[in-house]
């Protein structure tokens, strides 16, 4: 079997265990204010190029009809680039609701990220490649860096962020990733060719009985494409352990829970200092 059709088979096996992802409700999110840096070194946005306002956009479009919402610090300066995080749905689940399982906004805008939440469709091929094109799309309207692009989510959201990151047509677009429940084993990875670096933080459970086991092997299969030498035995306060000696200054974390899959991990703190580390370094 082709490496196209096998990776649509795939797709198809993760979509129908991925479906009946629990909605949570919550309250609308807050924005977060920005501490912006003075550096006159710090790379402008040109002023009047790019119309999206600061604060809340619910309704953007791809060109395909895939839905997202964006959102800025409070604070939002038009004239400076910033970094991107975009997170991708669970199965069946809208961009409202996947913010509010993640509840990433009032953190990562306080970071200083300009954040977009996509709806959920039925995976295949097709869609990834749409969803992929969101981060193009914002930096279009909004000032934001393409070339500071991270990538989260949860369930078949997590399989985007992954897939994405993998494809050929694609996975120039994401700095860093962070999967978090994501439906690839290391059998399915090893029918990709490697990054040429990816630094990703998988986050996964030892009670995610609907992909058991799948976080581990796709951080051992990162970690051998990043070339890491061996991996921290000593997990940290959050359950994470870091491969070390990877190639290019690359990153390789692997972040184990105890919940079920339905349940996004509490890694917000971890996830987000693992992109802003990345982050700084590329200045």
């Amino acid at each position: 079997m082709s490496r196209i059709p096998y990776r649509v088979l795939c797709l198809v096996v993760f979509v129908l265990w991925g479906a009946g992802c629990s909605e949570l409700p919550g309250e609308p999110p807050e924005l977060g204010r920005h501490t912006y840096s003075n550096d006159p070194s710090a790379e402008p946005c040109p002023l009047g190029e790019r119309s999206g306002h600061g604060g809340m956009s619910n309704d953007e479009q791809t060109d395909h009809g895939i839905t997202y919402a964006v959102r800025t610090p409070a604070n939002y300066r038009p004239g400076i680039l910033h970094p991107l995080l975009t997170v991708y749905a669970p199965a069946g689940s809208s961009r409202f609701r996947s913010e509010r399982l993640t509840n990433l906004t009032f953190e990562a805008t306080t970071a200083g990220f300009v954040v977009a939440y996509a709806d959920s469709r039925r995976l295949s091929l097709e869609v990834i490649h749409e969803l992929g094109t969101i981060p193009q799309l914002i930096a279009k309207k909004w000032c934001v860096d393409e070339r500071r692009v991270y990538m989260t989510g949860h369930s078949d959201g997590g399989t985007v962020a992954l897939a994405l990151s993998l494809l050929d047509e694609t996975r120039h677009i994401p700095t860093a990733a962070a999967p978090s429940a994501a439906g690839f084993r290391r059998a399915d990875l090893e029918t990709f060719p490697c990054p040429e670096t990816l630094s990703a933080l998988i986050m996964h459970s030892t009670n995610d009985h609907l992909f058991p086991g799948y976080g581990a092997e796709a951080a051992a299969w990162l970690a051998s494409c990043n070339k890491c030498r061996s991996r921290l035995v000593d997990r940290d306060e959050n359950g994470c352990m870091a491969y070390s000696g990877c190639q290019a200054n690359s990153k390789t974390i692997y972040c184990e829970g105890t919940g079920a899959h339905r349940q996004w991990p509490a890694l917000n703190t971890a996830l987000l200092s693992f992109f802003v580390d990345i982050d700084r370094s590329l200045h």
